[in-house]
């Protein structure tokens, strides 16, 4: 199945939009683009049901059920229990909430695995726990190729470790980490897994049932919805941990580490995902298929595409000396999200292709740790350019044109 990339761009109000006509956008894994679903659920709310919900009059009970059905609908597609998918302001957040809880369910002497590899945002919550008395050890990336080898695990765990820190993919390096593979090796060794998923998810939501984490969180506005971070929690794990909610929720899952009032409408809104996958899965494919099938065969259909755009821009980066690719040149190995080390900054560059129309970034996008395991600048950055399943086979050629002439 080929995806049709003319239905997908009329799903997102952007590539109408006359102030982006002309631009090409690769920085798709600072935010994506809003899908039509999700906006139009956003103004729903705010214009008809933006009273506190749950209540018993009309508005209020709408506001709630939209709330739920967001719940319902993506913990469906995740493959988890709707319980045990909650929501918070942003992934950060979430796990600077999970780190708290954590702190007080362990024991001193305990440890926690971390890596270089990383986004700081599940990296600097874990590693703050150091100074309460908590080992923290680090599973270290290969400093030629950002490569994050299972095997390496097998010397750090042992039973003082009661968590392990991962990413489903590094947002430089791209290749994606075999969270099953690594998760069954952390259970077999007594401890639970969090796996940051927000590089991976915005290429299709995973069965997170499948790959058995314990803890997996995601960004709801990279995989093309509003501003939360969205938080599974697996209940075994969930009901152990000490509530970090208001003392009278702590028997409901989805509360106990959302301190803070949920964001009525960004929930409620977050239902227009689903919808989004529901569109993509009616228009590609014949028959019915659970919630989970959906999102399995979206995902695929995501995948595929995006792997036929990438590997031409990862030969062309191959070829050139001056260019140092960060992570796999198989587009099957990782995801479209391209770091290049240069000689000159990555910020520099990055304003020199937006004079030819292609919207990429530079810097080090909170993944100094890893760029320095590389041995990188960080104070020079790398560029990146990173796309998604909306981008057009065009959009690629544009690119390399455009690095033809920069570079």
């Amino acid at each position: 199945m080929t995806l049709d990339i003319d239905f997908v761009r009329a799903q997102f109000p952007a590539f109408s939009e006359p102030s982006l006509e002309g631009h090409c956008f690769f920085e798709n894994a600072g935010g994506s683009y809003t899908c039509q679903p999700v906006i139009d659920r956003l103004t729903r709310f705010y214009t008809q049901r933006k009273v506190q919900p749950y209540a018993p009059y009309e508005a209020s009970r709408l506001a709630g059920e939209e709330m739920d059905e967001a719940r319902n609908r993506l913990s469906a597609i995740l493959g988890v229990l709707p319980h045990e998918l909650s929501f918070g302001p942003s992934t950060t957040q979430n796990t600077y909430v999970l780190a708290q809880a954590f702190r007080k369910w362990m024991k001193p002497g305990d440890a926690i695995i971390v890596t270089n590899q990383d986004h700081e945002a599940n990296s600097g919550p874990w590693r703050r726990l150091a100074d309460e008395g908590f080992e923290l050890l680090e599973w270290r990336i290969d400093p030629e190729t950002g490569h994050l080898d299972p095997a390496a695990l097998d010397d750090l765990l042992d039973e003082r470790v009661r968590l392990v820190c991962f990413p489903h993919c590094s947002n430089v390096v791209g290749e994606i980490n075999d969270v099953k593979a690594i998760t069954d090796k952390v259970h077999a060794a007594g401890a639970v897994t969090c796996v940051d998923g927000v590089s991976y998810a915005p290429h299709g939501l995973p069965d997170v049932g499948h790959l058995g984490a314990d803890i997996y969180l995601f960004s709801a506005y990279k995989t093309y919805g509003p501003h939360q971070g969205i938080m599974v929690i697996r209940e075994e794990l969930g009901m152990k941990l000490p509530n970090q909610g208001h003392y009278f929720n702590a028997d409901s899952l989805y509360k106990r580490f959302t301190p803070a009032g949920p964001d009525h409408a960004q929930v409620a809104a977050s239902a227009g995902m689903a919808d989004y996958i529901d569109a993509l899965y009616g228009h590609h494919f014949d028959g019915q298929a659970t919630s989970a099938g959906r999102g399995e065969a979206v995902h695929d259909l995501m995948r595929a595409h995006e792997q036929k755009l990438l590997q031409p821009l990862l030969d062309y980066l191959g070829e050139r000396n001056s260019v140092r690719l960060l992570g796999p040149d198989d587009a099957s190995r990782r995801m479209p999200t391209v770091a290049v080390d240069l000689q000159a900054p990555g910020d520099g560059i990055a304003a020199e292709l937006a004079a030819h129309g292609i919207m990429a970034g530079g810097g080090d996008f909170y993944a100094v740790r890893a760029l320095e395991g590389m041995g990188i600048d960080t104070g020079k950055g790398v560029l990146r350019m990173s796309f998604v399943h909306y981008t057009a086979p065009e959009e690629v050629d544009r690119l390399i044109a455009a690095l033809d002439q920069v570079l």
